[in-house]
């Protein structure tokens, strides 16, 4: 029962998968780089990460649905174990399309062979 009502508030930050971009509370994540820096600069670090944070967030709308839906999936799990961001969410879903497409693409190395560069020959 105690595992389930801390998990529920989690679990409905991320119901809306398929909607649009799910909020996520970055607080944590930017008081965590303002207590990162010198303490005269905290609170601009702080305002930084949330600015960088919306931006990211507005980048992830733009393109939301384009990412499928097993990886936006994937990519929300992975990143719920602590103080999720925009940011990381945006990294991890680059990351598996660029994987993806680069197992899509034949290995050109077994395609065709490498020219063999003849080696000077000394007088």
């Amino acid at each position: 029962m105690f595992k389930f009502v801390l998990a529920l508030p989690l679990s409905l930050q991320l119901v809306s998968i398929a909607d649009g971009v799910p909020t996520l509370d970055v607080t944590a994540s930017c008081k965590g780089a303002a207590r990162a820096v010198v303490k005269a600069d905290s609170e601009k670090r702080e305002k930084a990460c949330y600015e960088t944070e919306k931006v990211a967030k507005d980048k992830l709308g733009q393109g939301w649905s384009k990412f499928p839906a097993k990886d936006r999936t994937f990519c929300l799990a992975s990143i719920k174990g602590y103080a999720p961001t925009y940011t990381e969410l945006a990294i991890c879903l680059e990351m598996v399309r660029d994987v993806r497409q680069i197992g899509d693409k034949p290995d050109v190395a077994t395609e065709t062979p490498m020219p063999v560069i003849p080696r000077p020959v000394r007088p």
